[in-house]
């Protein structure tokens, strides 16, 4: 895992998150299924770098999209909860499934102050991770990899390979 120590959102950073909340409720929260196109749109708004083909669904949860990067044909599914502290990129054809959650924050519980770490994700091309998976900070999905449904993976997971389990460990090769 690669984290490091941040200071605590500045109050520019807490309104320009309340912004961006408001406006993921009112204009994407309630479109159909189908707008992918339009979430994107906002997303690029406020920062995200998003390619074509995106399939962003209307009940993701994405805490900062200027720290989001969705490459071509990527998906949020819907009720993933993007929690990105730090950076989060989603290679071409990956997939985050529903209710998946990707983290990059913790707190050093060793600190007396319970200091913020983060470290940032990357789901790299053609990985899926399934149904109500944990992806915690620093984490690489290697390229073809799977994440099993409610896995917690808080190592890298080497590409080509299916892992399972709290914590997660291989458990197939993909073929």
């Amino acid at each position: 895992m690669r984290l490091e120590r941040r200071s605590p959102p500045s109050t520019a950073d807490k309104g320009r998150r309340g912004l961006w909340k408001v406006i993921w409720a009112l204009f994407c929260i309630p479109t159909p299924a189908p707008f992918h196109a339009w979430r994107a749109f906002i997303l690029r708004l406020f920062g995200a770098t998003v390619e074509e083909g995106v399939r962003v669904y209307s009940s993701a949860r994405i805490w900062a999209p200027w720290n989001l990067t969705l490459k071509a044909r990527a998906c949020l599914g819907p009720g993933v909860d993007c929690f990105n502290v730090a950076p989060v990129s989603i290679g071409e054809d990956a997939t985050v499934s529903q209710r998946a959650f990707l983290c990059t924050a913790s707190r050093d519980y060793r600190d007396p102050a319970f200091g913020l770490l983060v470290g940032a994700i990357t789901i790299d091309p053609r990985s899926w991770v399934a149904a109500e998976a944990y992806v915690g900070p620093g984490v690489r999905v290697g390229a073809g990899a799977v994440v099993a449904a409610r896995a917690v993976v808080i190592r890298d997971v080497v590409p080509n390979t299916v892992v399972g389990g709290n914590p997660a460990r291989p458990i197939s090769v993909v073929s």
